[in-house]
């Protein structure tokens, strides 16, 4: 399967996290306890060939047929309030954030939200405890430091979901776009986002930045917590509108850790 990446591109298709790669059959979950899953492309495939016939039989029956042709589409009304907690499922908080993860973090740190099948990136760009570097008070940004910020770990350009787009601390490879030492950088086709500054488009092809989730930082017991999306974040690549596409991840979604795939022969020429 050809996904149009560049010659020596490390997008490894057999592991679980790519499968929302584009031009893959995608696979909708459905609901809990229901106990079957839904092909999302064979289900857009029959949904074709109804309209189809129903076109051909006459045009006067797709205004009153087509709105039962389609099933609603997956999805919630409004940002919920959710919890995040620990790699370890203990509530996370603002003090474990900043003693854990640094600008020098290596690892992929995901949650999901506000639905099951969008991952985001949870980053501490801050220096480390007793260090220096990174940066502080960023947009968007909570904890002591106001360096604690997460972003949508969907590529903004064809939708290459982590670890294929990963977070680059300093160091990481030798160029630096847009002057950032540290960034957030796609292997699939090079795009690269500004951390500190709302994941902002450093290089293309990708021409829309990562959506931002806001997050929220419980200062009576340190506890944080994703409430929505920044007003100027577009869509998760992907979907309609970031409410749709798969199901709430509840009122809790708690922290994975991946290998972060990290290439220095990808970056735009």
């Amino acid at each position: 399967m050809n996904l149009g990446c560049p010659t020596g591109c490390p997008f490894v298709l057999p592991r679980p996290e790519l499968s929302a790669a584009p031009g893959l059959v995608r696979r909708l979950a459905a609901p809990p306890g229901s106990g079957q899953d839904y092909d999302e492309t064979k289900r857009n495939m029959l949904k074709l060939l109804v309209l189809a016939g129903i076109g051909g039989a006459g045009g006067g029956l797709v205004g009153g047929s087509i709105q039962y042709a389609q099933p609603p589409l997956v999805g919630i009304s409004n940002f919920p309030r959710v919890q995040l907690l620990d790699l370890d499922g203990t509530a996370l908080t603002a003090a474990k954030v900043t003693q854990e993860y640094s600008v020098n973090t290596n690892d992929v740190i995901l949650f999901n939200y506000p639905l099951r099948n969008e991952p985001n990136f949870l980053l501490n760009v801050g220096p480390p405890t007793g260090g220096s570097g990174g940066a502080t008070n960023v947009p968007g940004g909570i904890g002591p430091k106001k360096s604690i910020v997460a972003y949508s770990a969907i590529c903004q350009h064809l939708g290459c979901p982590a670890p294929a787009i990963s977070y680059y601390p300093p160091g990481a490879c030798p160029q630096t776009p847009g002057g950032q030492a540290f960034y957030i950088h796609c292997t699939c086709h090079g795009s690269t986002y500004d951390v500190t500054n709302g994941a902002s488009n450093l290089t293309g092809p990708a021409v829309l930045p990562l959506p931002q989730v806001v997050l929220e930082w419980n200062t009576s017991d340190d506890t944080i917590w994703a409430t929505g999306m920044t007003p100027n974040s577009p869509p998760v690549n992907g979907h309609f509108s970031t409410l749709t596409g798969d199901y709430s991840v509840g009122n809790q979604s708690q922290l994975t850790k991946q290998q972060p795939i990290h290439s220095c022969d990808t970056f735009p020429a």
